[in-house]
């Protein structure tokens, strides 16, 4: 079964996702305690890795985490400048229902406050989005054990300790935690000492990894409505929208988005500059009677395959599901992974199935 159709058949059961009722029983105010009391060591700060580094720290656990980049949030980026309402450069949509964000949390004590609202089948952030939900309750309490601008070269298992190897250091833990981008693991960019088993290492390279590319438009009228979906044949190929973006928000700005990832998305990442923005609205002219390039104030882009720690969109909607629950599987019982491709094969790629798989990793250890 695809992710395609398990929602599929979610959706006309009238049922929740499973991090609904399976929720984070390993944190502060749910389940029993991991015994866990060594330290561990978390490989990239994206949904994952963050959610990760809380649970842990719920626990008492001592953790660092390790991020190539310059700041945290992975696909979760966003932009604070282009409107008055922060633009999701990454994960937009929420993906089950609200309770999530409580169930992530995880902490009875801490009034969470995060508004939505239906853009069917899923949900938008009205003038928030994951990272700020990330940023304003889970990252505060673990600002100080991330490292930025530190990228991982390769992990040493084959000892005692775990050696996590960096151009400039080497860290040692008793287990690590790997949530980087599958597109990371797939060209060879870290390493593992030994090898990884060869079903890990075959599920690793079989998935398909959608290209990612995202932009948004400010025109000065809004001669759109609703959403225009694009038919992909065949639609493993991957997706593409054009969607009003500004659904839902406290603005008077008419903002236009475009989520495009897998082959369709390689027609704008060929493109830059002023090329790439009159391709754009000559695409939109032709959907909307040429209103768009006369109504035309400014836009913005993302290039996921052009983000050197991320290469990539994600993984393809028509997965395997076993292939994915081999992607979620520790090793040796040293090394355990975390984010949105390495689940337990039931859903994958959203922000909150990140959050559970840091929850399984977490329990475990």
């Amino acid at each position: 079964m695809t992710r395609k159709e398990f929602l599929k058949i979610c959706a006309i059961l009238g049922i929740g996702l499973p991090l609904q009722s399976a929720v984070l029983s390993c944190g502060k105010d749910n389940g029993p305690n991991i015994t866990f009391s060594g330290k561990v060591i978390i490989i990239g700060a994206g949904a994952g890795g963050l959610s990760a580094g809380y649970f842990l720290q719920q626990q008492g656990v001592d953790f660092e985490i390790i991020e190539a980049s310059s700041m945290y949030g992975g696909r979760m980026k966003v932009d604070t400048n282009f409107a008055n309402f922060p633009i999701p450069l990454g994960a937009e949509w929420l993906e089950t229902n609200s309770n999530i964000f409580s169930e992530i949390v995880n902490d009875a004590s801490i009034a969470v406050e995060v508004e939505t609202v239906p853009d069917a089948p899923d949900r938008k952030f009205v003038n928030s989005s994951w990272f700020n939900f990330f940023d304003e309750y889970i990252v505060p309490s673990i600002a100080s054990k991330i490292r930025y601008n530190t990228p991982v070269e390769s992990i040493d298992y084959s000892g005692d300790q775990v050696l996590v190897n960096t151009p400039n250091e080497q860290w040692s833990a008793d287990k690590v935690i790997v949530s980087v981008p599958l597109k990371i693991l797939q060209d060879g960019d870290l390493s593992f000492i030994p090898s990884l088993p060869q079903a890990k290492q075959d599920a690793i390279n079989e998935p398909t990894i959608w290209e990612g590319f995202k932009a948004f438009f400010e025109f000065s009228n809004k001669f759109y409505s609703g959403e225009y979906v694009y038919n992909i044949n065949p639609s493993s190929d991957g997706q593409k929208i054009y969607y009003d973006a500004a659904l839902g928000q406290n603005t008077t700005k008419n903002i236009m988005g475009l989520f495009v990832v897998g082959k369709p998305a390689l027609d704008y990442i060929a493109l830059s500059g002023d090329a790439l923005r009159d391709f754009m609205l000559s695409e939109i002219d032709g959907i909307y009677a040429n209103q768009a390039t006369p109504n035309y104030i400014k836009h913005l882009t993302q290039d996921w395959n052009n983000e050197p720690y991320i290469k990539s969109g994600y993984m393809t909607d028509y997965a395997d599901w076993r292939t994915v629950r081999t992607l979620g599987e520790s090793v040796a019982n040293k090394v355990y992974f975390a984010g949105g491709a390495y689940t337990d094969g039931e859903d994958w790629v959203s922000v909150h199935t990140a959050a559970q798989s840091a929850k399984r990793a977490v329990e475990a250890l």
